[in-house]
Formats: structure tokens, C-alpha cells, sequence
């Protein structure tokens, strides 16, 4: 297997990224190509059990992305540790997302669709917004955040986005052989889910049967995909 990254999935909170793109994840890794994941939040308020504290919280939530991803077959993870509820449009966070996007130099990136109408978890808002400006024209352009060029991280154009969760999908991976493996990575989120019910997976069966409507293939995860200028 190579070690070149084929695609770097940002993700706002520990489990986003299972609903949003785990079944290509883990079709990607049959193929022989590589996945990170980058977890932009700690996920510290992320539960109805009022027992739990948030320093417990974080440890619970970040041994549940890590089994998940090696289910998955995912390369490695990265934590920012950003609070839940916290992320903001700002330099901080954004040289940040530079940093990861110019150590793995991906060819796609993906994230949450930030431009969900009316009602939409403001970290996945932000999380959108600013990976679109990381990607474009941050990690691309020498000048910005010239102090990464010293820690040996230069300029890289990443070829495409994917947006997981638009309301304007134009692009569909087929997950028809993977959909099982998605299922069971998003068991691994058991802080969030439970035992993922029946009721939840037949819900996310039926949607995957809807994403491919008018494809070749049964079941998919849908994108909104934006190429960009090599």
C-alpha cells in the first residue's frame, strides 16, 4: 500500500465522520489507498448521561473514534481537542487545519456541508467554512502561514472537496459492499448511540438505498464534490 493519503476526512466531532463517510472510507482501504482522520473537537458535551464528566467524556470519546477508524481501516487520527460547542471561524483553527492539510497533502478532503438551511449544529457550520478556507486559499498559497514553511510543511493543492450531509448532492460513492462495516464502526460510538437499534440502522439503509437512486449500484453515500484547479 502506498503511503500517500488519498483522503483526509475533517470532521467536527468524534462519530461525524462514521455517519457521514464511513462506508467509502472502508471501501477506499479495500482498494489499497489511504485515509486520516482529523477530529476537530474533544466531543466534551456530547452526552445525555449525567454522570459523566467532560475529562471523562473526551478519554470515552476518543477511544471510540480510534476503534472505529481501525475498523475502518483508517491510517491514523488526529485530535485537535478543540472544545464541543467551541469551534470559530478564526486564525487559530484555521492554521491548524493548514498544518494537517499540508502534512498529509491529500487529494481529497472531506467535511460537513456548512450550508445546511435553518437548523444545523454550529460546529458543523464552522468546521465547513473553515476547511473551505484551509483548503482554498490557505494551504495552497506559500505566503499564508509562512511560519509553516519552518516546520518543513510547504504548500499543497488539494484536487477535490467532498461535503457530506448537502442538501445539493452531485457526486455518490458506492458502499454497497461496505455498508455492514460502516454499521459496525458507528457501534464503536456507544457514549452516542447505544447498540445502534434496528430502527436506526433500517433508517440509514434505506437513506444509502435513496443516495442511489438513478446509480449502478445499491447503496451509497452521497456528496455535494467540488474539483478544484490543479
Amino acid at each position: 500500500m502506498s503511503d500517500d493519503v488519498y483522503l483526509l476526512v475533517i470532521s467536527p466531532h468524534p462519530d461525524d465522520c462514521e455517519f457521514g463517510v464511513a462506508g467509502t472510507v472502508a471501501r477506499l482501504a479495500k482498494e489499497g489507498k489511504n485515509t486520516v482522520y482529523v477530529i476537530c473537537t474533544n466531543g466534551d458535551k456530547g452526552t445525555i448521561d449525567m454522570s459523566l464528566t467532560p475529562e471523562k467524556l473526551i478519554k470515552v470519546r476518543e477511544k471510540e473514534e480510534l476503534a472505529a477508524a481501525k475498523l475502518l481501516g483508517v491510517k491514523e487520527v488526529v485530535f485537535l481537542g478543540y472544545p464541543d460547542q467551541g469551534l470559530e471561524d478564526g486564525d487559530a483553527f484555521r492554521r491548524d487545519l493548514v498544518r494537517v492539510i499540508r502534512r498529509f497533502r491529500p487529494y481529497v478532503v472531506a467535511t460537513c456541508d456548512p450550508y445546511r438551511k435553518y437548523m444545523n449544529h454550529r460546529d458543523h457550520r464552522m468546521a465547513g467554512i473553515v476547511v473551505s478556507d484551509a483548503v482554498y486559499p490557505f494551504a495552497r498559497d506559500h505566503l499564508s502561514y509562512p511560519e509553516l514553511a519552518k516546520e518543513g510543511l510547504e504548500p499543497h493543492k488539494v484536487r477535490e472537496m467532498w461535503f457530506w450531509g448537502s442538501e445539493d448532492p452531485n457526486f455518490r460513492q458506492d458502499i454497497t459492499d461496505t455498508i455492514n462495516i460502516k454499521m459496525e464502526a458507528l457501534k464503536c460510538h456507544k457514549s452516542q448511540l447505544g447498540d445502534v437499534p434496528p430502527e436506526m440502522r433500517n433508517r440509514m439503509m434505506e437513506f444509502a438505498k435513496i443516495n442511489a437512486k438513478g446509480e449502478k449500484f445499491e447503496l451509497a453515500e452521497a456528496f455535494h464534490r467540488v474539483e478544484l484547479r490543479p
